[in-house]
């Protein structure tokens, strides 16, 4: 009889990518191991909480040492499946799209936008780097065959829900979006906001008279 895997916090899985971000910083500084003590005071964060969501996916610390650098990478790479090339598209050719597609273009990485999309004529056939923008009646399609399965939502916010409509429609199943709106997609689709303004009015609070 089989057992169902655990189900992992959300809070655990946005906090890989960090510690993968430090700890490539750390091998770059040519750090071979660390342990959660001093992870957690180089990331102010609890050592405790570090150790309980790496757990979830193993035993990667060795008692006395801490973690290998390297191996810790590689491990939580698997995790978030980022040891393969994972195909992304973009719906969307305005200046946030462009940019977007640009600074990915420039950061190494196996997350790959590959496949830009515009219901512009204009922009249709515009180069972006060495992806070309594509005319948005080929998105369904475009995702089946290439079998995407990450997208990313850069339109106006009139625009986004029959955007994510078409996305899930296409089999895509992760969404980063960039337009200002709340979008209703289907439990299977895992949706992650990216809001620039909200983000900015929420700091705003904080700032001195």
């Amino acid at each position: 009889m089989s057992t169902k895997a655990p189900r992992i916090p959300l809070g655990v899985i946005r906090r890989l990518p960090v510690y993968l971000r430090h700890l490539k910083q750390l091998e770059d500084h040519h750090v071979q191991t660390v342990s959660s003590q001093e992870l957690g005071a180089q990331l102010d964060l609890n050592p405790a909480q570090i150790r309980k969501d790496l757990a979830y996916f193993g035993e990667f610390g060795r008692k006395g040492i801490g973690y290998e650098v390297r191996y810790l990478i590689d491990k939580i790479e698997q995790i978030l499946k980022l040891d393969r090339e994972i195909p992304v598209a973009l719906v969307g050719a305005g200046h946030l799209g462009i940019a977007l597609c640009h600074y990915n273009q420039n950061k190494p990485g196996n997350l790959v936008i590959g496949h830009v999309f515009d219901n512009d004529p204009a922009k249709v056939g515009m180069r972006i780097g060495q992806v070309v923008v594509r005319p948005a009646e080929q998105l369904e399609r475009c995702l089946r065959e290439h079998q995407i399965r990450m997208a990313v939502i850069a339109v106006p916010a009139e625009h986004a829900q029959e955007v994510a409509d078409r996305l899930v429609q296409g089999g895509v199943t992760a969404i980063l979006n960039f337009a200002p709106a709340a979008l209703r997609v289907p439990e299977h689709v895992h949706l992650r906001n990216a809001d620039f303004t909200s983000e900015l009015q929420s700091l705003a609070y904080y700032v001195l008279d």
